[in-house]
């Protein structure tokens, strides 16, 4: 069984997959190279065809589907049709090849598709965590199962995911998500002010989905081309961005609290965990609520979600991981991010 996993970060595109316990692929596209050659991501999915299955870029995720039943409609619901974010112009572009060149590709649902997680859970919500996140928690699953020796309907968990732009914060009981913090309904991330004051929001009127990608601790500094590794390194000089980044995460931590009581780990996962400075200091400032771990990973290059992906993948076709999937329902995800908005008085523009 020849599976991969990729995950369409903000900074760079990644791939990894396997043959059985042979790694075929572990790579990482950085964005901009993709600007100047988009034809590099096709690429490296043929270096490693013939392929049995492929979890692809699924953006903010939909109900379980292969690529040949993909329509506009289900590529806007995963990836908006926003000329002022390039990155979407490219994962759009790359689905399409894909879909032409018939590669044996499977998306996959965000947390609100989920039916682990409860209807009032999700009222007014859109971003609970994007398909992405789903495989970074995926992949935690594993990893704590493998580690204790327990099956996966026995792992319990909150996961912290530290992406370069986006933090999400997902908690799993049972094996199942249950609830989770998004990157734009949780605490700010580097790049991103997370969720929004409402009173901005109505005062910012129409505004393009760029906006979304600032407003985080990057802008809490005055340098504008301020470096997670460079914060890090110097938190005293900028302690106004480095105390948002703990102080968001702590906060969603103990959110999730209130839904997992007792997770037998809080696991760190993203490029910001992977910064040791960031790592030590969470760890310490998170251990109020339990013991905190860094996510273990097969991959020595590409980035979570694309392992978590790939364990999708293997699952999806019936291998090794199938109680993986099986556990967590995916194939039972339903619905659209637009199902569960309760507000009155305003018109949705839904693809």
């Amino acid at each position: 069984m020849r599976v991969i996993g990729i995950d369409p970060g903000t900074g760079s595109f990644d791939f990894f997959g396997m043959e059985g316990d042979k790694a075929i692929i572990d790579t990482t596209v950085p964005v901009p190279e993709v600007a100047q050659n988009p034809n590099v991501l096709l690429d490296t999915v043929r270096s490693v065809l013939p392929l049995d299955a492929i979890v692809g870029p699924s953006g903010y995720g939909i109900p379980l589907t292969q690529i040949k039943d993909i329509t506009e409609r289900e590529l806007t619901l995963m990836v908006p049709d926003e000329k002022s974010i390039p990155l979407y112009d490219g994962i759009r572009m790359f689905i399409r090849r894909m879909k032409a060149e018939k590669f044996p590709v499977y998306f996959t649902p965000g947390v609100i598709h989920l039916p682990t997680v409860p209807p009032y859970r999700k009222a007014n919500k859109m971003d609970m965590g994007t398909a992405d996140k789903v495989c970074c928690t995926v992949l935690a699953i594993r990893d704590q199962a493998e580690l204790y020796g327990i099956d996966p309907d026995e792992t319990s968990l909150i996961l912290v995911e530290l992406g370069f732009a986006f933090n999400a914060v997902i908690g799993v009981k049972g094996g199942k998500i249950v609830d989770g913090l998004g990157g734009t309904t949780g605490g700010p991330g580097f790049l991103t002010l997370g969720c929004m004051d409402s009173e901005l929001a109505m005062r910012l009127g129409k505004f393009p989905n760029i906006v979304l990608f600032s407003g985080g601790a990057k802008d809490v500094s005055d340098k504008i081309d301020l470096t997670p590794e460079e914060m890090a390194k110097n938190p005293r000089k900028y302690s106004a961005s480095w105390n948002t980044i703990l102080e968001s995460v702590a906060k969603g931590v103990a959110a999730m609290m209130v839904v997992v009581e007792e997770p037998r780990e809080i696991l760190l996962s993203g490029r910001l965990s992977r910064i040791p400075e960031i790592a030590e200091a969470l760890t310490v400032k998170l251990s109020q609520f339990g013991k905190v771990s860094q996510l273990g990973r097969k991959a020595k290059i590409a980035k979570e979600a694309a392992e978590g992906a790939y364990i999708i993948a293997e699952g999806l076709l019936g291998g090794k991981y199938k109680n993986i999937v099986d556990c967590m329902e995916l194939g039972k995800a339903s619905g659209s991010m637009f199902d569960h908005i309760l507000l009155k008085g305003v018109e949705l523009e839904k693809p």
